[in-house]
Order: C-alpha cells, then sequence, then structure tokens
C-alpha cells in the first residue's frame, strides 16, 4: 500500500467531491420544488381570476335586485301619498 504524496490534498479533493455531489442534489431538490411553486402559484392564479369573475357576477345579480327593490319602494311611497292626497282633498270639499 502506497502512501499518497500528500494526505491532506487527497482528503480535501474527497472533502470537495462529496461537496459537490451533496450541492448538485440539493441543487435538483430545489429545481424540483421552484417547479412545483410554479406550478401552485398558477393554479391560484386561476382560482382567484374564477373567484373575481364569479363576485362580480353576484355583484351585479345584487345590484340589479337592489334598483328593483328602490323601484318598488319609489313606486309604493309615490301611491301612498297619492292616496293620501287624494282622501285629503275629498275631505276637505266636505
Amino acid at each position: 500500500m502506497t502512501e499518497p504524496e500528500n494526505l491532506v490534498l487527497q482528503i480535501l479533493r474527497e472533502m470537495r467531491a462529496e461537496m459537490k455531489a451533496e450541492f448538485a442534489a440539493l441543487r435538483a431538490e430545489m429545481k424540483n420544488e421552484s417547479a412545483e411553486v410554479r406550478s401552485e402559484i398558477g393554479s391560484l392564479r386561476a382560482d382567484l381570476a374564477s373567484d373575481l369573475v364569479r363576485i362580480e357576477a353576484n355583484a351585479a345579480r345584487m345590484e340589479k335586485r337592489l334598483v328593483e327593490q328602490i323601484a318598488g319602494l319609489r313606486r309604493a311611497v309615490m301611491e301612498y301619498h297619492s292616496s293620501a292626497i287624494g282622501h285629503g282633498v275629498l275631505l276637505t270639499e266636505f
């Protein structure tokens, strides 16, 4: 068994090789996780867009119902005032 020319140099080279392998594995893992995160962001973006469309549609329907209710209330108040004024005029004529 021959002794290497420099034991410290050999150990450092082995450590460098191990570190390179670990770094490459970590880089691949981070790349996979980055792709997963991008995919999730895309999915969340699509969900948000869908929710916004649904919210806008609901808001439009609610606004339409509110406008219809206000119009009905106006008609009811006008009919009441017309009726009250009409009875008042009739009573004063007596």
